[in-house]
């Protein structure tokens, strides 16, 4: 019976228990997988979706886990499942992909009752640019014979958004009117003009890779390098190669020229402006050439080597020729295709045997430029003539050489020299006191003899006068503005006036204020035979003051007339050396002699006005009052200290 009471109760516990169970796991299977979408770069704690497993008042308890390959990215809170992101791990639909899968599982006393799965799509935001491919923008090579309208290359750019890409040349780039694009999705780039090796090498361009499909537009960019290859398409020219115009490629050949004498023979001729040698117009290909003479080779007597282009003489030239020039036509081409040719003259002059050289008349030549506005002026020399320089050649008769060219070596902006050996200057260019010393050589065409010379020359400030000799003023006042020397001129002419002036002055001034005894005894009448040294007499009466000179043999003043008789007068009475109301004595005069005399001067009065009479009298000694009067041979008149004076 006990046995019978065990087995119901522990058959009712299972059946309990079996209830309880069934109970449980329908609420874990209530549940359904769950399908939803977020954005990537979305912030974490973003909603992901709700769990609609609740459990009843009377159900056991439940647990609920995440699982699964993207488990990570998710956390539950309560029912709800949020997405686990964060500063550090942004949610990236290009790194992760589309889709996140997870699995939801529902536990009841640690067994398993319910497996959900979740799906949540990564909606795509354009969060990328445009990436080009690294193999189609590396830098590449094409032919300058490509042709115009001919695909070069192909870009290439990924998004990894998967935005529509659009390709763009960049029209600021360098050489873009080189290239087109006419599909722009396609990144196929056309050639728009032709290449040219001789002018570009090397050509850049930038390429814009560009979203076409979205409103953000991202783009990116790319530098493109293309290295142009050389093609067989130019010419071989001789050297030294003059373009025909600035930026064409095209060269004018030169003619070379060269000079010979009859003893001449069996030499390699050297050629102006330079030896004779060629080279291929392709530069990057630079095939050989070869040379040969076409035509005026005088059967045999140039020859020229293929290779290097030299040219021998091989026999003299002859006394009898008509003619002193040889005319030679050369041609040079490419081995490997005869149709690239070019086509060059040679002239050979035949000249006489050339004794002198050229030589200038001076090493030194010295010039002069006034600073003026003018563009061009002529550099004159001393006494302001033009500047000349030239050299004379004993070879010719007139030692003229028509065959000279002068030259500045090296060649000046601020002058020139003309064929006549004329200096022509840049005036407006100058400045005054500036100095510049220029090198002429006067060159032999004919025979390429050189020589040299110097001419220094000067510039002058305006209004400055050319120096009319090598020593004169200009060594004196050399670097000496000509007005300044001018002012210092005229104020020492004002100095030395002014210490004349007043030298007389103090001289006046001194006689005046000597004694009346001391006074020119001729003013007053004394002895004829008596002289008075100074030059200077001044007579100071009511009248006024009276002064006269001896000057060039007469005698001037202001009070009365000075004459002078060429012959001795009879000596005047008393009467006629008196005025009224004076007394005045004169004793007698000695006869006169004819082989000696002397000249002074005797006061008359005619009609109120003072006369001045020259007395020729005798110079042998005569005697006053019973004293001897030395005779002088001086005309002057001499002072006498025992005479009386008025």
């Amino acid at each position: 019976m006990k046995m019978l009471r065990s087995c119901r109760l522990l058959l009712w516990q299972v059946a309990l228990r079996l209830s309880y169970n069934v109970v449980i796991a329908s609420l874990c299977r209530e549940g359904s997988d769950i399908f939803t979408s977020v954005r990537e770069n979305s912030p974490t704690g973003e909603f992901i979706s709700s769990i609609n497993i609740t459990a009843g008042p009377r159900a056991n308890t439940i647990r609920l886990c995440l699982s699964g390959r993207n488990a990570n990215w998710f956390y539950l809170e309560g029912r709800t499942i949020r997405l686990n992101s964060s500063v550090f791990r942004v949610l990236d639909r290009e790194v992760e992909g589309s889709v996140l899968i997870a699995e939801l599982i529902c536990y009841e006393n640690d067994i398993i009752q319910g497996n959900y799965r979740i799906l949540v799509e990564i909606l795509n935001e354009n969060d990328n640019k445009p990436n080009f491919l690294l193999e189609t923008i590396q830098p590449f090579t094409i032919s300058e014979l490509t042709a115009v309208n001919s695909v070069v290359f192909t870009v290439k750019a990924v998004d990894a958004d998967g935005d529509m890409i659009s390709y763009i040349i960049d029209p600021s780039s360098q050489d873009a009117e080189f290239f087109r694009i006419d599909l722009p999705n396609t990144g196929k780039v056309v050639l728009n003009k032709p290449l040219d090796y001789e002018t570009r090498t090397h050509l850049q361009l930038i390429m814009w890779a560009q979203e076409s499909n979205t409103v953000d537009k991202f783009n990116t960019s790319a530098v493109l390098n293309i290295n142009i290859e050389d093609g067989d398409d130019q010419y071989p020219h001789f050297l030294p190669c003059t373009p025909v115009s600035p930026g064409v490629p095209v060269c004018m050949n030169p003619t070379y020229t060269t000079n010979i004498t009859q003893k001449h023979q069996d030499v390699g001729l050297d050629f102006s402006p330079g030896p004779i040698t060629a080279e291929d117009g392709d530069k990057g290909i630079n095939a050989p050439l070869t040379y040969t003479i076409l035509s005026g080779d005088d059967q045999g007597r140039f020859t020229i080597n293929n290779t290097t282009g030299e040219i021998r003489l091989t026999r003299a030239a002859d006394d009898q020729r008509l003619t002193t020039n040889y005319m030679l036509t050369i041609m040079v081409c490419q081995v490997d295709d005869r149709l690239k040719y070019s086509v060059a003259s040679v002239l050979v002059r035949v000249l006489y045997e050339n004794a002198f050289p050229p030589a200038f008349n001076r090493t030194t030549y010295k010039g002069f430029i006034i600073q003026s506005s003018s563009p061009a002026s002529i550099v004159s020399t001393y006494g302001n003539q033009v500047l000349q320089v030239q050299v004379s050649d004993r070879d010719f008769p007139d030692g003229r050489n028509p065959n000279i060219h002068y030259l500045l070596h090296p060649p000046s902006e601020l002058y020139q020299v003309t064929k006549e050996g004329v200096l022509i200057a840049k005036t407006n260019q100058l400045r005054a006191f500036d100095r510049q010393i220029l090198q002429v050589i006067a060159r032999d065409e004919e025979s390429g003899e050189e020589v040299s010379a110097s001419v220094d020359i000067e510039v002058l400030q305006r209004g400055q006068a050319v120096p009319s000799g090598a020593f004169k003023e200009q060594q004196l006042f050399g670097d000496v503005d000509s007005t300044l020397a001018g002012g210092i001129a005229v104020l020492i002419l004002i100095v030395l006036l002014s210490a004349i002036l007043f030298l007389l002055l103090w001289t006046v001034h001194r006689r005046r204020v000597q004694n009346p005894e001391d006074r020119p005894a001729i003013a007053f009448g004394k002895h004829p035979n008596v002289v008075s040294s100074p030059p200077v007499f001044v007579d100071e009466s009511s009248h006024g003051s009276r002064a006269f000179t001896r000057q060039s043999g007469s005698f001037h003043g202001r009070q009365g007339v000075y004459t002078r008789r060429p012959s001795l007068l009879p000596p005047p009475s008393s009467s006629q050396l008196s005025e009224p109301g004076e007394s005045r004595t004169r004793p007698p005069l000695p006869p006169p002699s004819s082989s000696s005399h002397l000249f002074t001067v005797a006061e008359k009065h005619e009609g109120g006005a003072h006369t001045w009479e020259d007395l020729r009298l005798p110079v042998e000694p005569a005697s006053i009052h019973g004293e001897d009067i030395p005779a002088v041979n001086t005309g002057m008149p001499q002072r006498d200290e025992n005479m009386k004076t008025d």
